[in-house]
Order: C-alpha cells, then sequence, then structure tokens
C-alpha cells in the first residue's frame, strides 16, 4: 500500500469510518477515479453531520431534563 492511501485510510478511519467505508475509498482509489471518490468523501462526511446532530439532540434532551430538574430544586428551596 503507499504512502499516500494509508494517510487517506487512517484519516477516514480517525473521522470514525468503518471497514466497509475504507474497502469501498480504497477501491475508489485505486481505480484512480478521482471524482468518484471525493463524491464519496463528501457521502461520508454527511454521514458524520448526521451523526453529529443526532448526537447533539441527545445532548440537547439532558439539557432539558437538568433545567426542569434545577427547577423543581429551586422552587424547593424557596418554599422552606
Amino acid at each position: 500500500m503507499n504512502e499516500e492511501l494509508e494517510k487517506i485510510l487512517n484519516n477516514l478511519s480517525d473521522a470514525g469510518c468503518g471497514s466497509e467505508e475504507l474497502q469501498k475509498a480504497k477501491q475508489l482509489y485505486e481505480a484512480s477515479d478521482t471524482e468518484a471518490l471525493i463524491r464519496y468523501f463528501r457521502k461520508c462526511r454527511c454521514s458524520r453531520m448526521d451523526e453529529l446532530h443526532e448526537s447533539q439532540r441527545k445532548v440537547d434532551c439532558l439539557d432539558y431534563l437538568i433545567r426542569q430538574t434545577a427547577k423543581k430544586v429551586d422552587k424547593t428551596q424557596r418554599r422552606r
């Protein structure tokens, strides 16, 4: 495996891409299909962004629970 391909695969792996994604990128690279490789990188990026947005939604839910619970604590402490 050449150095450039190894860097690409390592970078994809660091980005959270799985073995199937790495294999697909390797095939496109070895076929010298640069345009398809760029499209594939963009597709992988979109997948990571979807994951990021889903994680943000989960964090937002936890933030809501924290705020709601803190409000209850504040009300209870004021009554004393």
